[in-house]
């Protein structure tokens, strides 16, 4: 059963080639636009590498990196294809590449649709990994002269201004953390002894956050040390007043940002799919229409273009069995390549 028959003049062949043209140059600007967001994405995901507990997430950006430069290249010999589509010399040369030109495109464009799903669907691998990420983070906090963390309490202070958030999911995971090095703790002071006696781990615990918490939007000087202490500040009360620091945890802050950058970066790479796609629609069209002219004296005769001449399935299996056989031939001959080496040894 032929899929997608049209009917083609010689008039609307030529308009098919022009529109054609257009479409190729606009497909590969998309394919260098979804490139360069790759790379942009891949850059923000680097930045701050080190609250992520693991880089599932970068299977995303680095998706729409190659099927960015891939689709360049697909649209360079579309655009090609179209330039000599109507010259009756020149068009049949392409014959044996258009085959395995259409499975390299159809492949790509196929994954560039994966890479739009990705990029709506990887919210709770990049969740986990910020929850790991940042609890490890607060943890190594104070680790400023352990090699491998040094910088880690940078990032956290740069995270938390940059985003104005504090902790992971709040402000009260300070609390649950030394996160305040011994070498800057007085031992000879009864108050630390006091609390590193009183605590199980014997860590020292206080009810306060680092100076990156502090929100400076706040009227009132940061009350960042003995937080939930109403007596230690003047007309305070942490449970009914406004704190003037940041309250909401970074983990969702980040979470928020990254898909909303990806949610726009898969909405314009939706659109260069749905122009990638158009391309190779319009392409076979041509491709099949002008085959049809191949040897007749009037070039101006009426043909028909088609997008598959048999079902979508038995297309699939055409371009499917050549594979399965070539796997199947690399299954036979390793046994025997393996008998060859031991009955050589």
């Amino acid at each position: 059963m032929v899929v997608g028959k049209m009917k083609l003049t010689s008039q609307k062949r030529v308009k098919l080639v022009q529109g054609l043209g257009l479409l190729s140059w606009l497909a590969t600007l998309g394919g260098a636009i979804t490139f360069t967001l790759g790379c942009f994405l891949k850059t923000e995901l680097r930045r701050r590498g080190e609250v992520m507990d693991n880089t599932d997430i970068h299977c995303v950006p680095n998706t729409l990196m190659i099927v960015g430069l891939a689709s360049m290249g697909i649209n360079y010999f579309a655009g090609r294809i179209c330039q000599d589509a109507l010259d009756a010399g020149r068009f049949p040369r392409w014959k044996t590449f258009l085959k395995p030109f259409y499975g390299c495109s159809i492949f790509f464009t196929t994954l560039m649709l994966i890479a739009v799903i990705l990029s709506y669907i990887m919210k709770g691998s990049l969740e986990s990994s910020l929850k790991i990420g940042l609890k490890n983070g607060i943890r190594f906090y104070k680790d400023t002269d352990t090699p491998g963390r040094c910088f880690q309490k940078q990032t956290i202070e740069r995270l938390q201004m940059e985003f104005q958030c504090c902790g992971n999911n709040d402000y009260k995971d300070w609390f649950e953390v030394q996160w305040i090095s011994n070498r800057y703790l007085d031992f000879s002071s009864k108050e630390v002894k006091d609390r590193i006696k009183s605590n199980v781990d014997a860590r020292y615990l206080v009810d306060g956050v680092p100076f990156s918490c502090c929100n400076p939007r706040s009227p009132r000087p940061c009350i960042q040390y003995k937080i939930t202490n109403n007596t230690a500040h003047y007309n305070y009360d942490h449970q009914t007043e406004e704190l003037n620091i940041f309250i909401g945890g970074c983990r969702e802050a980040l979470v928020n940002y990254y898909m909303g950058l990806m949610n726009t970066i898969g909405g314009v790479v939706l659109s260069v799919f749905l122009i990638q796609s158009s391309v190779l629609a319009s392409l076979r069209l041509l491709q099949t229409s002008m085959e049809a002219v191949a040897g007749q004296e009037n070039l101006e005769i009426e043909t028909e273009g088609y997008l598959l001449e048999k079902g979508v399935k038995e297309t699939f299996m055409e371009y499917l069995d050549p594979v399965l056989k070539l796997m199947l031939l690399n299954q036979v001959t390793s046994p025997e390549a393996t008998g060859t080496i031991n009955a050589d040894s």
